[in-house]
C-alpha cells in the first residue's frame, strides 16, 4: 500500500479534492500505522540509544522546557564532548509529571518513517517532515494553535480528543471534536486551529508535516532566469532624490525588457528546472546500499529485485540517451534500452533475465542500477 492510500484512503481523490481544502480523517488497519512508532519504539529511543536535542523536547502547560532540565553533561565519545545528550531518567520523571515529550525529525533516523516520507514526497511532489508527540494520560501539551504547513496525524498508542476549528475556508461554524485512535489518521489544511488532549492512557501521535511548493516557486525562477538578461544590477543614476522622473524612465525600460524576456521563457524548461532541484534536494534512502554493494558479484540472472521504496526515478529522454534523475544524482544510459529501465522502474519485484535483454547486458544494467541506489536486493 502506498503512503498516499494509507493515510487518506482513496489517494487519487484525496489529491484532487481533499488535499488543502478540508479536514479528512480515514481508518486503516491498525497495525499498518503501529508498525511505524509504537510506545516501545520510543521508549527505546529514549532510553537506549545516545539520542540528543534538538531531536527531543520536551513541552509542558503549553511552554517548551529548557533543554538543560531533561540533558546531561560530562558525557564523552572517542575523548569528544557529546552536548545535548538526553538523560532517560529526567526525561521518564518530567513525562510522569505531566510534560509531552516531541521526538523532532523522525524521517532522518527511524527507518519506517523515512521510507514513509519519501514515498510520501514522492507521491506529493512536496518537502515532507515527521514528528512524534507522546502526552501522559490527561495532559495537554499545547495550546489551541495553527501550523503554517499542511499535516497528517495519526495515532498509534492510546487516543486523543482533538479540538479542530474551521479551517480557511470552511464553511461550517465552530470546533468539531475528533477522537484519534491507533489506526486513525487525520489531515488538517496548513492554519488550520487545533489543540489535543490525551484520554486516560498515554498518548502517542505522528505527526506529518507537508511543506508546500506553491505556484510562486516557478515564478520566483522564471522571473530571476529572465532577470539574468537584464541590467538590473546596475547603479540608480546619481540624482534621483531632485529628478525622480530617471527612475521612472529608467524602470519602465527594464520592465519592459523583462516582460520581453518572460514573453520567451521556456515553460517546460522551468518546470524541469524545479523536478530536478526537488529532487536533489531529497535525503539519499541507501539503507541495506553497503549490503547489496559488496554483493555485487552474486546477482545473477534471477535474483530478485525491486526498486528501492521511497526511491526517485524520473526518466529524461534526450535522443539516444535516457537521463534517470535518482534524487542524489543522475544516470546516463542508451535509450534503446528504455523498455528494461521502464521495468525495472515500475515492477514490483523482477530479475535480471525479466528485462528483456540478452542475459550480459541484463547483469550489468541490474548491477549498475544496485550500485546507483535505485535497485535493492530482495532477502
Amino acid at each position: 500500500m502506498d503512503a498516499l492510500t494509507l493515510l487518506s484512503g482513496d489517494a487519487q481523490s484525496f489529491v484532487e479534492k481533499v488535499w488543502a481544502s478540508h479536514v479528512h480523517v480515514h481508518e486503516a488497519e491498525p497495525a499498518d500505522l503501529v508498525d511505524l512508532l509504537s510506545f516501545e519504539d520510543v521508549d527505546a529511543l529514549l532510553t537506549s540509544t545516545a539520542i540528543r536535542t534538538p531531536a527531543v523536547r520536551l513541552a509542558q502547560n503549553g511552554s517548551v522546557l529548557p533543554a538543560s532540565s531533561y540533558t546531561r553533561s560530562g558525557a564523552t565519545l572517542a575523548g569528544q564532548a557529546l552536548t545535548g545528550l538526553v538523560d532517560a531518567r529526567k526525561v521518564i520523571d518530567l513525562f510522569e509529571g505531566g510534560a509531552t515529550v516531541v521526538l523532532q525529525g523522525l524521517h532522518r533516523y527511524w527507518p519506517p518513517l523515512t521510507r514513509l516520507i519519501a514515498e510520501l514526497e514522492l507521491a506529493l511532489g512536496h518537502p515532507c517532515q515527521a514528528n512524534a508527540y507522546l502526552t501522559p494520560p490527561g495532559s495537554q501539551g499545547f495550546a489551541v494553535h495553527s501550523d503554517s504547513h499542511d499535516v497528517f496525524v495519526f495515532q498509534t498508542h492510546g487516543s486523543k480528543l482533538w479540538e479542530v476549528h474551521p479551517a480557511p475556508g470552511e464553511d461550517h461554524e465552530g470546533p468539531r471534536e475528533v477522537l484519534l485512535e491507533p489506526g486513525v489518521s487525520m489531515y488538517l489544511p496548513t492554519g488550520t486551529p487545533h489543540a489535543a488532549r490525551a484520554q486516560d492512557t498515554v498518548s502517542l501521535h505522528v505527526t506529518l508535516g507537508i511543506n508546500q511548493l506553491t505556484w510562486r516557486t516557478l515564478l520566483d525562477r522564471a522571473v530571476q532566469e529572465a532577470l539574468a538578461g537584464v541590467a538590473a544590477d546596475d547603479h540608480l543614476p546619481a540624482g534621483y532624490l531632485d529628478q525622480p522622473e530617471t527612475l521612472v524612465d529608467g524602470l519602465t525600460t527594464r520592465l519592459r525588457a523583462l516582460g520581453d524576456a518572460l514573453a520567451t521563457t521556456d515553460p517546460g524548461a522551468i518546470a524541469d528546472a524545479q523536478t530536478r532541484s526537488f529532487l536533489q534536494g531529497r535525503r539519499a534512502n541507501l539503507r541495506g546500499g553497503l549490503v547489496d554493494r559488496m554483493g555485487l558479484a552474486d546477482v545473477e540472472a534471477a535474483t530478485t529485485l525491486r526498486r528501492r521504496p521511497g526511491k526517485p526515478c524520473v526518466l529524461r529522454p534526450d535522443g539516444d540517451r535516457l537521463h534517470l534523475l535518482l534524487g542524489d544524482r543522475q544516470v546516463t544510459v542508451p535509450a534503446r534500452i528504455s523498455d528494461a529501465v521502464e521495468r525495472a522502474r515500475t515492477l514490483e519485484t523482477f530479475t535480471p533475465e525479466d528485462l528483456g535483454l540478452d542475459p550480459q547486458s541484463a547483469l550489468v544494467l541490474s548491477r549498475r542500477l544496485i550500485r546507483e541506489g535505485l535497485l535493492e536486493v530482495v532477502r
